[in-house]
């Protein structure tokens, strides 16, 4: 991994791709979405400031639990003005994101739990399905193909 000199304090974008590990196109991506910020020089070249390398990190590491972009930028904007995340910082937001994180889990292991038993069944049945109609919350107002319209329009 390339060394940065301390007396740098602005990288280009290929020296934060090198050192994030990013590439250049996510970065130019997220500072698109404004989850980092760059400076042009007078030639047009995005310059990024030091601290932008744990924003990067920030990011990806709340990507890779499965935080979407917009929830990430979102916390990022909740801190001062170009201050690089802290371990504070991420433990206050992780903990926020936690729940979420959870009933996806919850989600996700429910339609694992079933898909063996509606491949074996084949019915597919829109009123009863555990997977078209999770734990028949539709049963008490509506059957068949009516369901399917409501779903569209909500």
């Amino acid at each position: 991994m390339p060394q940065i000199p301390e007396k740098i304090h602005e990288l280009t974008v290929g020296q934060l791709s090198a050192r994030s590990g990013a590439a250049v196109s996510a970065l130019h991506f997220y500072e698109s979405k404004g989850l980092i910020n760059s400076r042009r020089t007078s030639g047009n070249q995005r310059r990024y400031c030091r601290d932008t390398l744990r924003r990067v990190a920030f990011i990806r590491a709340a990507q890779r639990v499965g935080i979407p972009l917009a929830t990430i930028r979102d916390a990022l904007a909740e801190l001062p003005e170009e201050r690089t995340p802290t371990k504070e910082d991420w433990a206050r937001l992780s903990e926020a994101w936690r729940a979420e994180l959870d009933e996806r889990l919850k989600q996700l292991n429910r339609l694992r739990d079933h898909l063996t038993d509606c491949i074996g069944c084949g019915c597919l049945s829109l009123d009863t399905c555990v997977l078209s109609n999770p734990d028949d919350v539709f049963g008490d107002r509506l059957t068949g193909s009516r369901l399917l319209g409501e779903r569209r329009a909500s």
